[in-house]
């Protein structure tokens, strides 16, 4: 079974040179990938082994007129950091290269890999949908999960996420204890 370890989300246009030219920079099989998570909108893929034998599979998906996903795949057990950091550097380097805008990397490194909505324009009446707090959460370590992040996440990237949550209606319903810590750790306490 492929597993996630690595996704770079991108927006932008590509020519079918752009195309070619990404498929021959990471190496990518003309040929859609046909296992695992989302293997129906893949259109490029290879597969390869790390240095401990690890199966990696780097996959290229279109998800939309103009949304690309690179994926780097694992079987069995997880690819090192190095290897996940050298695809992070490979996959930022020819997103940018292409002229595409990044929209996250998951797991993000960094505070500009997180995506973060963009709140409503003033005026904006705000939804009645989903405005209590129902979640068991008490404490700030047990939210990571819940927004995505692992506990050891880079401070930066957990700060970008909570300042999202924090924003959000649903906030101000949240344990009084949760709150507190929220808002010493975005202050640096």
């Amino acid at each position: 079974m492929l597993w996630p370890a690595l996704r770079a989300l991108s927006h932008g246009e590509l020519t079918p040179d752009q195309l070619r030219r990404l498929l021959g920079t990471l190496r990518l099989e003309e040929a859609p990938r046909t296992e695992g998570p989302g293997a129906a909108r893949s259109i490029a893929h290879r597969s390869f082994t790390d240095d401990t034998g690890t199966r990696l599979v780097l996959d290229l998906t279109r998800t939309g007129e103009s949304d690309w996903v690179l994926t780097l795949f694992f079987d069995g057990e997880p690819p090192s950091t190095d290897t996940v950091e050298g695809h992070r550097v490979l996959l930022r380097d020819a997103v940018e290269r292409l002229g595409l805008t990044l929209i996250e990397i998951t797991p993000a490194a960094t505070a500009d890999e997180v995506h973060v909505v963009p709140p409503p324009p003033p005026g904006t009446p705000e939804s009645g949908i989903g405005v209590s707090w129902d979640l068991p959460y008490a404490e700030l370590d047990q939210l990571w999960p819940h927004v995505g992040l692992r506990r050891d996440a880079p401070r930066e990237v957990k700060e970008v996420k909570l300042r999202e949550v924090m924003r959000t209606p649903v906030c101000c319903d949240a344990p009084a204890p949760l709150r507190r810590q929220a808002e010493a750790f975005l202050r640096g306490v």
